[in-house]
């Protein structure tokens, strides 16, 4: 018999399938923590601009650790069994490895400026996910019982702000196995997981989905933000405008400017619609595809601004204007 949160949770689904057609649900993808693959030594250190940066080696923790192999599986089930798609992290990786395009060997044609992107970064931008569940765990003994400690994180994407959270442990057992340990621990605090994240969703049909948008200019341009235009009837430095393109474009005109300058504009907490029309049909909107809006409308008159967007993950974008 299910519980009453579990029939929430089921009539909340059909009101998204309802709601949104054929629009893709919210998918989920498990990964190992941070601290889970620094105490196992899977860690990768890579050189940003000559500051030596560590970042977790997913692939090494699954090669060398069968048991994150099996708890983020039995994770997998957990959470699909509650209506979340899942995304499988070895096989992300897999189609990872197969990109022959280097992100960090972005660049200008023109100016040969380079970006970086971050391993963590890239993943999210390959999986696709919306939620990433940030999973530790620790295998504790009790004389000859062996019990589950565990701490999940559930990290929305686009944002990396934490969405959701649950921390506990398991009842000690001489017979049990890991995976099993892990799930009779994990169970007893899936209700209360589960509604942090479906008020996170309903904050999103409500509100919109949250990005960063960073616009600069390419150091060879011959404008900058401070340049007056007359736009719609009205003549404003170039920033002003985009700060009322973004005010007219968003969920009901939320975000926020971090930062404003000559040549650099961030804007955050943008809440962007989740879902674009095309030819009928839905299709999730993300942050490249927001972006591209703005992009079209600076190619126009007034401002015949040619630009270049970076997708840098799910949820924050680039648009780099000055050329391509």
């Amino acid at each position: 018999m299910m519980t009453r949160r579990l029939f929430c949770f089921f009539l909340f689904s059909l009101f998204l399938v309802g709601a949104y057609g054929q629009a893709k649900k919210p998918t989920l993808m498990v990964v190992p923590s941070d601290n889970f693959c620094y105490e196992r030594g899977c860690m990768s250190s890579f050189d940003v601009q000559g500051q030596t940066k560590r970042y977790p080696d997913y692939r090494k923790a699954l090669q060398e650790n069968d048991q994150i192999r099996m708890v983020i599986t039995k994770m997998g089930s957990i959470m699909a069994q509650r209506g979340f798609p899942m995304k499988d992290l070895e096989q992300e990786l897999k189609n990872l490895e197969t990109e022959s395009a280097e992100i960090m060997m972005l660049s200008s044609k023109t100016s040969g400026a380079a970006i970086y992107e971050t391993p963590v970064d890239k993943l999210k931008r390959v999986a696709n996910a919306d939620i990433i569940l940030d999973l530790d765990f620790d295998i504790k003994r009790q004389g000859p019982q062996k019990y589950v400690t565990f701490n999940l994180k559930a990290l929305d994407a686009y944002t990396s702000k934490q969405v959701a959270g649950a921390a506990g442990a398991g009842q000690p057992s001489t017979a049990a196995s890991v995976d099993l340990l892990l799930e009779e621990a994990v169970l007893s605090h899936m209700d209360n997981f589960n509604d942090q994240l479906m008020d996170h969703f309903q904050d999103m049909f409500d509100n919109g989905r949250e990005v960063t948008i960073t616009l600069l200019i390419w150091e060879n341009a011959m404008f900058d933000f401070y340049d007056e235009y007359t736009y719609e009837g009205i003549t404003e430095e170039l920033g002003f405008i985009l700060e009322d393109w973004f005010a007219m474009n968003t969920v009901n005109g939320r975000f926020s400017t971090s930062d404003a300058t000559e040549s650099r504009m961030e804007f955050e907490q943008v809440r962007i619609p989740l879902f674009y029309e095309r030819r009928g049909r839905e299709y999730a909107m993300d942050a490249r595809r927001y972006v591209n809006e703005l992009r079209k409308c600076l190619r126009d008159e007034p401002f015949m601004i040619e630009s270049k967007i970076y997708q840098r993950g799910l949820g924050e974008a680039w648009l780099i204007l000055g050329e391509k």
